[in-house]
């Protein structure tokens, strides 16, 4: 069985806490997909999606603008968006096998539902920043 898909909007969910990522937005990206290791092999419990989404996951962590040039690790595949990361995320959803479990990390109401129309679940900022 093919592990389910887990779908980050990098600039979304780094840009949700006023932390200063702005001075450093590689260096905020790159946080971010450090922390996605976790999820990418133990999952996201009930509640922080519905039903639980669990591990191991395909990880997929999509970036534009300055963060472009982070490199992916182990368990976590950074996308780099040529121009719109919102088109990317979908074209990552929109290329899964058919019926292949997908929940796109995202608090961006029309990219929601963009990837709602192709099936994805969402899941807020939060589920993957605490």
């Amino acid at each position: 069985m093919t592990a389910a898909l887990l779908v980050v909007d990098a600039a979304n969910v780094v840009g949700s806490v006023p932390d200063g990522w702005w001075r450093d937005r590689l260096g905020a990206a790159g946080r971010l997909r450090d922390r996605l290791v976790e999820y990418a092999a133990h999952g996201l419990p009930e509640g922080a999606v519905n039903p639980a989404l669990p591990g191991p996951l395909e990880v997929v962590l999509v970036v534009e603008g300055a963060a472009r040039a982070l490199a992916g690790v182990p368990g976590v595949r950074v996308e780099a968006a040529d121009g719109s990361g919102d088109d990317r995320i979908v074209a990552v959803v929109a290329d899964r096998e058919p019926g292949r479990r997908c929940v796109v990390v995202t608090a961006d109401r029309e990219l929601r539902e963009r990837v709602r129309a192709l099936g994805a679940g969402v899941a807020g900022p939060r589920t993957v920043r605490p």
